[in-house]
């Protein structure tokens, strides 16, 4: 559990440096410069997935459960992550209108996918990913939305076309993932 809790220690806190350290965060840019930064963030946020990836699937080997979720949440949690792989796709297909509306589709994507996954399951590290994941993206939605208004952002409106292909790609990949690659890369059938 100590590599799980470490992994999202990292993960989630360099993640979360725009909320709480926006000046830690810029003294980091102008030291190292923007592309110094990236490679930064980008070294801490791999160790810190890894670590959790790793932490989570020991964690699975003693599970120490808390709660028994009725069979029907795993049907319930595929569904819900049906709208958390759209709001994905919202986040880097053009013009569309779910990112015009919502602003931070990947954030909402999170949240969903985290809440989903705290339904159907009711293990100490599933808590512990999930929930730090949910709290995380609660957290940065709001802190988002605060900065947009402030800053007086505006998102290019979306098209039919940029909406409808969207869509698309979200159930497509939402189909990819229940069918096949949740198995492959989790080892557990969402559908069971």
């Amino acid at each position: 559990m100590t590599a799980l809790i470490a992994g999202l220690l990292l993960f989630l806190g360099l993640h979360s440096t725009r909320i709480f350290a926006e000046g830690f965060r810029q003294r980091q840019m102008a030291r190292l410069g923007l592309n110094g930064w990236k490679a930064v963030y980008s070294i801490v946020s791999l160790v810190g997935f890894v670590l959790i990836v790793w932490g989570y699937g020991q964690a699975r080997l003693d599970p120490v459960l808390i709660w028994e979720p009725p069979r029907g949440m795993r049907h319930a949690a595929a569904l819900l992550t049906l709208f958390a792989f759209v709001l994905l796709a919202a986040a880097y297909v053009p013009r569309n209108q779910i990112k015009a509306r919502l602003h931070h589709p990947m954030v909402l994507a999170v949240k969903v996918w985290a809440f989903a996954h705290l339904l159907a399951n009711g293990m100490l590290a599933d808590v512990l990913l999930f929930g730090s994941f949910l709290l995380w993206s609660i957290v940065l939605f709001a802190a988002s939305r605060r900065r947009d208004r402030r800053e007086g952002t505006v998102y290019p409106p979306g098209t039919l076309a940029g909406t409808a292909i969207t869509v698309v790609v979200g159930v497509a990949a939402w189909l990819l993932f229940l069918f096949k690659l949740h198995v492959w890369l989790i080892g557990v059938s969402p559908m069971q």
